[in-house]
C-alpha cells in the first residue's frame, strides 16, 4: 500500500496542508502547471492587531497566465527581509515565537533562491522537520505528463506505484473516478471541517492563516490541533 497526494507547493501553507502531507507516503509537488495570479502560490495570511494581513513575495509575470509555476521568478530580493519584520512585529510575543524564530528567521534572512517553488519548498521542508513527517517530496517535472487532467494524474501515481491517491474536495468538480477505478486506485478525500481552536492573538479565531500561527502559539503542542496525527 502506497499513499501519494499531487498538489502544487504553496507560501507558508495553513495546518491542512500539512495535515494532508501527513497522511501520504510520497507529496508530488505539481509545480509544472501553470502559475496562476491572487492565489496560494506565492501568498498567505497572518494574525495582527488590525486584522488578517497578506504576506506575498512579489514575482514575476509574463503576460497573462504564461508561465509554470516552477519557471515562475522572485522579482524582489529583499521580500525575505520585508516578511521576517511583520512576522516578528506580530509574533514576538507569542509563547513559543523564540523557541522557532532562528529557523525561519534563516530562510528568510539567508535565502538565495530566485525560484519561487524553491522558496517555498524551504519553509515546507522546515514545518515537515518541526512536526516529525516523513514523507518524501517529488517534483512533478520529474514526470512525462499526459495531456488530460485525469490520466495525468492516474499516470503519475502508476509510476509511483501508488495504491491510493489523496485529494482535496474542490477536485471533485472535475475528477473522473471511475478513470481511477478503472486503475485500481482507491481515492480518498481530505474533510478540512472540524479543526478545534488553539490559543491566537488579536481577535475573532480564524483557521485558514499560515500555519507558523500555530507553531508560535502552541509550539509542542501544534500536533494537537492537527488531524492527522
Amino acid at each position: 500500500m502506497k499513499k501519494i497526494i499531487i498538489t502544487q507547493s504553496n507560501y507558508i501553507p495553513w495546518k491542512g496542508y500539512f495535515d494532508s502531507i501527513n497522511m501520504t507516503d510520497e507529496f508530488i509537488i505539481y509545480d509544472d502547471m501553470q502559475y496562476t495570479k491572487r492565489d496560494w502560490r506565492n501568498r498567505n495570511q497572518i494574525k495582527t492587531r488590525e486584522g488578517l494581513k497578506w504576506l506575498t513575495i512579489p514575482v514575476e509575470v509574463r503576460g497573462k497566465y504564461l508561465q509554470k509555476i516552477n519557471e515562475t521568478k522572485i522579482s524582489d530580493p529583499g521580500w525575505g527581509k520585508n516578511h521576517w519584520n511583520s512576522i516578528v512585529h506580530n509574533y514576538s510575543k507569542s509563547e513559543f515565537f523564540r523557541k522557532y524564530s532562528e529557523i525561519f528567521e534563516s530562510i528568510y534572512l539567508n535565502n538565495t533562491e530566485e525560484f519561487l517553488s524553491k522558496v517555498n519548498l524551504k519553509f515546507i521542508e522546515a514545518v515537515c522537520e518541526i512536526l516529525g513527517i516523513n514523507s518524501t517530496f517529488i517534483w512533478s517535472s520529474e514526470f512525462t505528463l499526459l495531456e488530460d487532467r485525469n490520466e495525468r494524474l492516474i499516470d503519475i501515481c502508476k509510476q509511483r506505484g501508488a495504491t491510493d491517491y489523496y485529494s482535496g474536495p474542490a477536485a471533485k468538480a472535475y475528477m473522473d473516478l471511475s478513470m481511477f477505478e478503472k486503475e485500481k486506485i482507491n481515492v480518498h478525500w481530505f474533510d478540512y471541517s472540524g479543526y478545534p481552536e488553539y490559543r491566537q492573538q488579536f481577535g475573532e479565531f480564524a483557521h485558514t492563516v499560515t500555519i507558523l500561527d500555530l507553531i508560535f502559539n502552541e509550539g509542542p503542542d501544534t500536533k494537537k490541533f492537527m488531524k492527522s496525527f
